[in-house]
């Protein structure tokens, strides 16, 4: 199965020729694409990685940008930002870091991004065959300490609000949402009634992620009769341990189910 790339550039240049011929000679099929929303569109579903390269056209392309972080929250998408270090952190400010999945600064060796892509790749074939979990939190912070966490066993797609987990629910189907009880404009509460209304998702187990453990808090959490509760002031070793758990559980609950039919 030939790999495929979408290089997203303005312009041309002899840069832009050589990545483009270098990413062919290692076996790629690469596209080229002007940094619209249109034609990016227009290509993303047959596409296994975006490189886009930066330059100075980046200030005037923020929707762009937007719709590429968008792209790589809701459909899982593979980025590759190159530009100088100022491109760069222009584009950081429309599409967080930890939906970047690498970057490189001007000058930069060419037989290191055909490595990079190959490995990018690669890993994202075996992530598509581990449990998909969904974080939902308006932390960003908070956001990318866990994914870091869950990331050596899970494929984590992480959100900042609770529409936009509706919106990634209802073209995808997370094994688990893990979900934050106090949020802005949409709180978590709301999005497991949404959730549990709708029939087609109403099924996917949703833990919900909180910081408060007095006894009251707990019970204002467990009466919504989620799949759980994890504390946000859990170490990484104890949080991953209880996804785990729910996951080890689940898996026992459904050989029972199955025996029993």
């Amino acid at each position: 199965m030939q790999k495929t790339v979408l290089l997203i550039h303005k312009g041309k240049s002899f840069m832009l020729g050589t990545i483009a011929k270098n990413l062919a000679d290692g076996g790629y099929k690469v596209v080229e694409v002007e940094p619209t929303m249109e034609d990016i569109s227009a290509h993303k579903d047959e596409m296994d990685l975006f490189i886009m390269y930066l330059g100075e056209y980046v200030d005037d392309v923020t929707n762009t940008l937007v719709y590429l972080k968008d792209i790589c929250t809701e459909e899982d998408k593979l980025l590759i930002l190159i530009g100088t270090a100022s491109e760069i952190e222009v584009a950081n400010r429309s599409i967080p870091s930890a939906l970047i999945s690498a970057t490189f600064e001007r000058p930069f060796d060419m037989k290191k991004l055909v490595a990079q892509a190959d490995w990018l790749i690669e890993a994202n074939d075996d992530l598509a065959k581990r449990k998909n979990i969904l974080l939902v939190d308006d932390d960003g912070t908070f956001l990318k300490m866990v994914k870091d966490w869950l990331s050596a066993k899970y494929r984590v797609t992480i959100v900042t609000s609770g529409a936009q987990a509706l919106m990634y629910i209802a073209d995808n189907r997370p094994d688990l949402i893990l979900l934050d009880y106090e949020m802005p404009v949409t709180s978590g509460p709301q999005v497991l009634e949404m959730i549990r209304s709708e029939t087609k998702v109403d099924s996917i187990p949703v833990i919900f992620l909180t910081g408060r453990d007095d006894p009251e808090s707990v019970k204002s959490v467990l009466a919504l009769k989620p799949d759980g509760y994890l504390l946000k002031n859990l170490d990484r070793t104890k949080l991953v341990a209880m996804v785990d758990d729910f996951f080890e559980k689940q898996k026992f609950k459904k050989l029972h189910d199955d025996k029993v039919l």
